[in-house]
């Protein structure tokens, strides 16, 4: 799934492994995320969206992603 969460991460001035301490997950699962080589769940997309102030959508491009 097309995605900003590196976007989002850099603006915060985060590391993959600050982030995923911050929302509860591992280095490796923001890294797979940000990659595109793992979707996340509704759940973990919702935190990391009120993580960053933002929402969802704002996020996680659902209109450009091919649906799997």
């Amino acid at each position: 799934m097309i995605n900003k969460v590196k976007e989002f991460r850099e603006k915060f001035n985060l590391t993959q492994k600050e982030l995923g301490e911050k929302i509860g997950v591992s280095r490796q699962a923001i890294n797979a995320i940000e990659t595109g080589k793992f979707d996340p769940s509704i759940w973990l997309a919702y935190d990391l969206a009120k993580y960053f102030g933002s929402n969802i959508e704002e996020i996680f491009d659902f209109e450009r992603s091919a649906r799997k």
